[in-house]
């Protein structure tokens, strides 16, 4: 006789935000097979897709941003950052702007990054032993960007008006021919959440925090990042580091890189948003997969947001649509959820909710270091006789795994 369990019961719902191509596909089939069959799953649900950010004119995205406010907790699929390609393909209305981007300016957070470790994956750089965690600031740079082509000789200029009429300028250049321009703005209050975000992470988990910039060649606008992380460091945090027995410091970008590939891991890097992007990217290559790599936004007032840091996969989607078999990685997609849930758990009082989640989570990487895995860890494997599974056989793997512990 088959035993039905109860399900775990949600008191607050998760704002649930969908998304693009093949990670939507991954989406549905887990909740399907890995949350709904053990959670009575309580979601606030907005469709960021493509075709609905285009139909409401993007105001989708702004009142997922604000439900964020409202519940506290969300978790993102992958979503596409439209170009021009993406333009006629969905015939939209206007080339739309990043979500992730809208979604980190309302709620200005911090995003942290890490690694999921799983034996049998070795990083390609050896000396890394411990997982290395990316904090990248959420706020403003090339994401919240002015541009604009230059179509002769002129000069471009940058003007700052004050609210009393006066006017400060200065040359960008002097263009001889045609060109583009790009302005970019950050805000004190922001890189001031930033820096606090990282010291405060740096404390809960007990790790070296570095901050890397380029002040020697943008001496206002990387120099501010620089002073204000200093500034509250030494009058907020200075005390707090030596009684954890943990250090900050600032260096180049480029040197950050280079001390990085020879450090054994077990820090947190904190960048710009736009160096924090290329960065984690890195790291999550380096460490074996995009797919393996977790993503939390965390805003200054305590609101979070879980999502994979990977893509749409939008190869495997056009195989997808083809009827053809796909092997995509739908780890972080998973680790997401999870991490949203145990979130929802701990500020509920739910501890039922992070149980699952940690179950959950240890069924993925046993599953993994039994054997059973998707083409892209098939592929870097130092682990024998393998069984490569398609898309959704990975996520019924983990299922089996998960009622087998």
């Amino acid at each position: 006789m088959e035993i039905i369990m109860e399900k775990i019961r949600m008191s607050t719902p998760i704002v649930e935000m969908d998304g693009d191509e093949m990670t939507r596909i991954l989406w549905k089939m887990i909740k399907e097979e890995l949350i709904c069959p053990y959670v009575d799953l309580k979601t606030e649900y907005y469709d960021l897709g493509l075709e609905n950010r285009n139909a409401t004119d993007d105001q989708v995205t702004v009142d997922s941003a604000n439900a964020v406010k409202k519940y506290g907790v969300a978790v993102k699929c992958a979503t596409i950052t439209p170009n021009a390609a993406r333009m006629e393909e969905y015939q939209l209305k206007e080339m739309w702007k990043s979500p992730n981007g809208t979604i980190r300016a309302i709620l200005d957070g911090t995003v942290f990054r890490a690694p999921i470790i799983v034996k049998g994956i070795e990083p390609y750089v050896r000396s890394w032993k411990k997982p290395i965690t990316i904090a990248r600031h959420a706020y403003g740079d090339v994401y919240k960007n002015a541009e604009m082509v230059i179509p002769g000789p002129g000069r471009a200029e940058l003007v700052y008006t004050a609210e009393d009429g006066s006017e400060t300028r200065t040359t960008v250049f002097d263009f001889k021919g045609a060109g583009v321009l790009q302005g970019m703005h950050n805000l004190n209050s922001s890189i001031a959440s930033f820096a606090r975000s990282c010291f405060n992470y740096a404390l809960d988990i007990r790790q070296d925090l570095w901050f890397a910039a380029k002040d020697t060649i943008s001496k206002k606008y990387d120099h501010t990042f620089k002073d204000i992380f200093q500034e509250i460091f030494d009058s907020e945090y200075k005390e707090k580091f030596a009684e954890a027995g943990i250090t900050y410091f600032y260096t180049l970008i480029d040197d950050a890189v280079a001390r990085v590939m020879k450090s054994e891991g077990g820090f947190i890097w904190a960048c710009k948003n736009y160096d924090g992007d290329v960065m984690s990217d890195m790291i999550s290559s380096a460490f074996g997969s995009l797919a393996m790599m977790t993503s939390v936004l965390v805003s200054p007032d305590g609101n979070y947001e879980y999502e994979a840091a990977h893509g749409t996969v939008q190869r495997h989607y056009y195989k997808y649509l083809k009827g053809e078999e796909t092997s995509t990685n739908s780890v972080a997609t998973i680790f997401a959820w999870t991490g949203a849930l145990r979130k929802r758990g701990e500020l509920d009082a739910i501890p039922e909710l992070g149980q699952f989640a940690d179950r959950l989570e240890r069924a993925v990487i046993a599953t993994i270091e039994g054997g059973k895995m998707t083409k892209d860890l098939a592929l870097i494997t130092s682990l024998s006789d393998v069984t490569v599974l398609n898309s959704q056989d990975f996520i019924r793997a983990v299922r089996a795994t998960y009622e087998s512990l």
